[in-house]
């Protein structure tokens, strides 16, 4: 159950952190995991707590230590609790000064707290782990997905060819974001279209990851950011495997957003709620999509000092 406290007090800054006021939250699968309970062995939190991860806002306070931001500066990030913040469902947010950065300037700030997890994903797969380069072949699962629609515009920025699973409704969305092969999950076998493929994104997993496999040149690679190492499936193709566990830090928060300034990125934001909706925002994410993993789609909740704008 999610409840408004009027009466929280406001953080205490101590040093390395920064609080910032909180124009807009987005809100991720994992958040409704973490309201109902999911995932305890791994975030340790006591209930009553305040949810929720990526934001964008204003600086209102640094503490001691903290360098190159400043009171005032619009700054967009992570305030999680595992990372030293306070998370991001309320008005103020302490955050660690190492999970924040500048805003992207082109952004608003209900597009730019979509961006942290999704894109920080994106980044650190296609860049740092798959070192993706120009005319090399990237198969990106779930492309209309959060993380896959940020994928596909940066796969096409370093000069991949790319191909990408979507249901029917989206394939003109993944195309106009430079998608250059698109294969119909529900009544395709992409594994029987797509060969020799250099890398594989998978935001998927299960049964998808496995067949995943095929698509792949020897020497290849599988990012997945849901399934660990197959052994058995790397011999057999002589392929290589890769669990990405996202770390949002301010060096690729401030190389995304020069990105994300640079070239035009196109932030989807499904839908906005009001402060006294978090609990509707949870359901959202829950129940459109509740087994779909096809489609990570991303909200933003708005508190009370912004006022939401949907954008497409």
């Amino acid at each position: 159950m999610v409840e408004i406290n009027q009466s929280a007090p406001e953080p205490i800054v101590s040093a390395g952190k920064v609080l910032v006021i909180v124009k807009a939250a987005g809100v991720n699968p994992a958040d409704w995991k973490i309201s109902e309970g999911y995932n305890q062995q791994m975030i340790q939190m006591q209930f009553p707590s305040t949810l929720e991860m990526d934001f964008s806002g204003v600086v209102k306070q640094i503490g001691e230590g903290v360098s190159s931001i400043r009171q005032g500066d619009e700054v967009y990030g992570q305030a999680a609790v595992f990372t030293g913040g306070s998370v991001a469902f309320a008005e103020m947010a302490l955050a660690n000064g190492d999970s924040i950065a500048h805003k992207p300037k082109s952004l608003s700030h209900v597009e730019a707290a979509a961006l942290p997890l999704v894109g920080v994903s994106a980044w650190q797969a296609l860049v740092e782990n798959i070192e993706l380069s120009k005319d090399r072949k990237i198969l990106i699962h779930g492309g209309a997905g959060g993380i896959g629609s940020i994928s596909i515009q940066l796969a096409k920025y370093l000069g991949a060819e790319v191909a990408t699973t979507v249901d029917t409704k989206d394939r003109q969305f993944v195309q106009e974001l430079g998608a250059n092969q698109v294969v119909d999950y529900k009544t395709q076998n992409f594994e029987d279209i797509l060969h020799d493929y250099d890398a594989v994104l998978d935001t998927v997993g299960g049964e998808m990851y496995r067949r995943s496999f095929k698509v792949l040149k020897k020497g290849g690679m599988i990012v997945s950011m849901l399934e660990q190492p197959n052994s058995e499936l790397m011999n057999h193709y002589g392929v290589k495997a890769i669990f990405e566990f996202t770390q949002v830090n301010r060096e690729r928060l401030t190389k995304l957003a020069q990105w994300v300034d640079q070239n035009n990125i196109n932030i989807h934001v499904d839908k906005t709620f009001s402060v006294d909706e978090a609990g509707k925002a949870l359901d959202y994410q829950k129940d459109i999509h509740p087994r779909d993993k096809e489609i990570s789609t991303i909200q933003t909740f708005t508190t009370i000092l912004a006022v939401a704008q949907q954008y497409h």
